[in-house]
């Protein structure tokens, strides 16, 4: 089949498998230079396969790939880096200790007589950054800068390349608003150069603002591409990409609420600017809401004893119990799902067990050192079954699962610890619709159960949608609690502003 007349980068038929699994099954794509074309899916549904067979790391078992009329064969990363692409990652392939200048020209320093030519390598940084509009020392080390200082750089290493293919992989995941509007802006500079932009995200708000065409995946294949996302319905959208309608994705549920749960009284600490009060009863789904450094997070980590207060106090079913440390919270039947998922929540080369069995570990082990493989093999088997993890067994390694389904196994982990309150921390980041869903019901059977659920989403129609009362921080304090009639969007959003 050949490519439309006016695509730059064309995809035809690729197939890709791993062990036991068909990653991609004949899928086909073209993307236009001088567009921004959005893929959208389920995790699992073969987004992130796709991008790596553009840059080389994965390839083919059948299929072709063309660029700019003429047909590729990526031997490496390097070759598809030769041929003009590059892809922009969550997690960001940057050297923390190299300088921002160091960073830019990784790959092709240049030198005089075998020696590195500063003076040079300065100079080109400097353009390269007022090019992005970004006033940054070129030789402050990567590791002092912002996440969206250090994505601008990873576009600037991109064009110093000379990148006409540009993919973008959830690239507002860790993104405060403004930084996001900076990156929307050099997308659209980017679009306006001609190149030909691919932008993974699972967030609709963003396709609509940023993107003139969308294809969604799912199982590995291509379900179709809308010409016109200006024309293009939601609704259509969410059937696409989960095979069945979702007209209400957080499926909020109304119960009754028990005592108090957890009781914080005047806590003080490390992030935050004033004591904090609040409680939470049995049954209740509390949402913290704010925006970018208003303190939740910090809030969460103290109350789970990953951070140390410095003052006030907590109860735990009436019971004083300040935690030193994670565990102590865990113990006494509180837990944290953090908002980093991949570096504070799970062990990414472990596997599904491990990871799940980590903390309930010493209920297996009486004797401190012998596991009793066959009980861990059978809370593994109960929790997948429970939760419907999708990994093929209990030994998949937790990494290679979608986010959807990590989280599931982080909440299995605290499940099998029979635990009281849960705090969860931005639950459904980089979550795809229809795994979000689920997420949702499962906090509502917690709740159900008499269960304490504490939610911090920066996502402010999830935090009205899934909540019974909202809690409002601003600057390191608490600024308003809100019952949930009352927990109307311009409500929050005039709390949670500066002033």
């Amino acid at each position: 089949m050949s490519a439309p007349h006016d695509s730059y980068l064309y995809l035809d038929d690729i197939s890709v498998r791993f062990p036991g699994v068909l990653a991609l099954g004949g899928v086909s794509l073209d993307v236009r230079a001088g567009e921004v074309h959005g893929l959208m899916g389920e995790n699992g549904a073969g987004k992130s396969t796709l991008l790596k067979v553009l840059s080389g790391v994965n390839h083919p078992e059948s299929g072709t790939l063309h660029l700019d009329g003429k047909a590729q064969t990526f031997v490496s990363t390097k070759a598809a880096i030769d041929a003009g692409i590059a892809i922009i990652y969550q997690e960001l392939h940057l050297v923390p200790e190299l300088t921002v200048a160091e960073n830019l020209m990784l790959g092709q320093l240049p030198n005089r007589f075998g020696v590195l030519d500063e003076r040079t390598l300065v100079k080109r940084a400097i353009s390269e950054l007022e090019r992005l509009g970004e006033k940054i020392d070129p030789q402050t080390p990567v590791k002092a800068l912002s996440i969206g200082q250090r994505q601008m750089i990873e576009i600037g290493k991109a064009l110093m390349r000379n990148a006409r293919v540009i993919a973008f992989d959830e690239p507002t995941s860790s993104l405060s608003s403004r930084e996001t509007e900076r990156l929307f802006a050099i997308i659209r500079q980017l679009r306006a150069e001609g190149r030909a932009i691919i932008y993974v995200t699972h967030r609709m708000d963003e396709v609509y603002e940023l993107c003139d065409r969308v294809t969604v995946f799912r199982d590995g294949k291509r379900v179709s591409t809308y010409e016109s996302v200006k024309d293009l319905d939601r609704d259509t959208l969410i059937s696409a990409m989960v095979g069945r309608s979702i007209t209400d994705v957080y499926g909020y549920r109304t119960r009754e609420y028990g005592d108090v749960q957890i009781e914080v009284r005047d806590l003080t600490g490390p992030g935050l600017t004033a004591p904090v009060s609040f409680a939470a009863r049995k049954g209740e789904i509390v949402g913290f809401f704010g925006l970018v450094g208003a303190g939740r997070s910090e809030l969460m980590k103290l109350i789970y004893g990953a951070e140390q207060s410095t003052g006030g106090e907590i109860r735990l079913n009436g019971k004083v119990t300040n935690f030193r440390t994670p565990r102590d919270a865990v113990r006494a039947g509180l837990a944290l799902c953090p908002e980093d998922r991949k570096q504070e929540g799970i062990v990414a080369i472990a596997s599904v067990s491990d990871n799940l069995n980590i903390s309930c570990r010493r209920h297996h082990s009486p004797m401190g050192f012998l596991l009793d493989d066959k009980r861990e093999a059978q809370t593994t088997d109960e929790y997948i079954d429970k939760l419907a993890i999708k990994t093929r067994t209990g030994e998949t390694v937790i990494g290679t699962l979608s986010g959807g389904n990590q989280q599931k196994v982080i909440l299995s982990r605290w499940l099998a610890e029979e635990i009281d309150v849960f705090l969860m921390d931005e639950p459904t980041r980089g979550i795809d619709v229809g795994a979000r869903a689920e997420i949702y019901n499962l906090l509502y059977q917690l709740a159900e159960t008499g269960r304490t659920v504490l939610v911090v989403s920066s996502d402010l129609a999830e935090v009205i949608g899934v909540a019974d009362r909202v809690l409002v921080m601003k600057q390191g304090k608490l600024v308003g609690d809100l019952p949930k009639a009352e927990a109307l969007p311009e409500k929050l959003i005039k709390l949670a502003l500066p002033q």
